[in-house]
This record gives structure tokens, sequence and C-alpha cells, in this order.
């Protein structure tokens, strides 16, 4: 048997860079062409991600491993749908303003989707597409910001390590170390190994 080459999370995470457009932001804003990011660029401004079984959450061992890789003591779930979200206009306007958190922030998309989008090195938006079986980890200190997509529905898996902290704080604070930090781990870092290997 051939192995395909494709990596399995592709089926439940997409991402590409976003217009400019200030059109109802549920729709793709795609560029034109269109600019797809693969996994690995995400993985180096340190989005993780995995496919899981969603189908099966409450046994999946490929979860239970990440769990107690990562120490993600803290579970519960989020619906966001207009139906099941009390303060719904609200709460999808709070969650689209641009912010960060201490923490990481992890999502296991159990039902529906939703985008994630997170700044480049650059500044620039990188809508990350998240479906049914995906989980994703958004590292503590990145600029991101969350909103459903034309489809209205997600089920999501919260997880955290210890006491969940949900504060966001919006854009601009860059004030805070856990801000100068991400950016040192994959700002800066990238940076440095570009001007090696152009010195080479």
């Amino acid at each position: 048997m051939v192995a395909s080459g494709k990596d399995p999370r592709e089926e439940v995470l997409q991402a590409w860079y976003m217009d400019d457009s200030t059109e109802d932001q549920r729709l793709p804003h795609h560029r034109e062409p269109k600019e797809f990011v693969s996994l690995e660029q995400l993985d180096e401004l340190g989005v993780l991600s995995w496919r899981l079984d969603a189908d099966n959450y409450e046994t999946d061992e490929g979860l239970k491993k990440i769990r107690e890789e990562r120490g993600y003591s803290y579970m519960d779930f989020c619906e966001v749908s207009p139906e099941k979200l009390p303060n719904y206009e609200e709460k999808i306007k709070n969650f689209f303003e641009e912010h960060l958190h201490t923490d990481e922030e992890i999502r296991y998309c159990v039902a529906g989707s939703g985008y994630f989008d997170v700044r480049d090195r650059n500044d620039a938006w990188i809508r990350v597409w998240l479906k049914k079986g995906g989980l994703i980890v958004l590292p503590a200190g990145i600029y991101h910001r969350f909103t459903l997509d034309s489809d209205n529905y997600i089920k999501a898996m919260r997880l955290f390590v210890g006491d969940p902290v949900w504060t966001p704080f919006n854009r601009p604070h860059d004030h805070l170390p856990v801000r100068k930090e991400y950016l040192q781990a994959f700002v800066q870092k990238e940076r440095s190994d570009h001007a090696v290997d152009a010195a080479a």
C-alpha cells in the first residue's frame, strides 16, 4: 500500500491569508488569487493542531494522550450558535475583537465549524478554518480572534492547564510579559534564523 503523503489534519483544518474586506465576518474572506497557508507555517507561529475522532471523544486514546502530555486537566464544552449562546450577538462581537491570552487557547471541535484568525509575523491575518475532528492550540501571547462561519454553529471542547482563566486582553497589550515571550519564541527567532541562512 502506498502512503498518499497527505496530512490527515488537512481534512479538519485549512488556513489562508485574509482579504481586507469588512463584509460579513462569517464569510471565508479569501484573497484574490487565493493564498493558502500550510500547517507547517502555522506550526512556525506556534499554532499546533491534531486530527482526532470527534464521534468518540469520551474514549479517544489520542485525546487522552494529548491531555496527559500537555497537562490539560480542565475540560468543558462551549456551544456557539444564535439558539444556544445567551447574548449571542454581543458575545460573537466580543470573540471577534483582536486579543491575546496569558495562557494557551485550546479548542477541539466536536461538531460544526468556525474560524480562528491569527496574526502572522508581518501582522497579516491568517484565517484558520477548524472543522469537526480538529483540535487547535493557540500559544499564549498570540493576537487572535474567533467567529463562526456561515453555518452559524460550533460545539467545542475547551481544555486548560489547571483552573481556567478566559481573560482576553484586547490589542494593544504588547507590554505584557507573555506577549514579549511569544515574540521572542516565534517572531524574533524566525527573523534571526533567516539572517543566519542569508549569511551562510
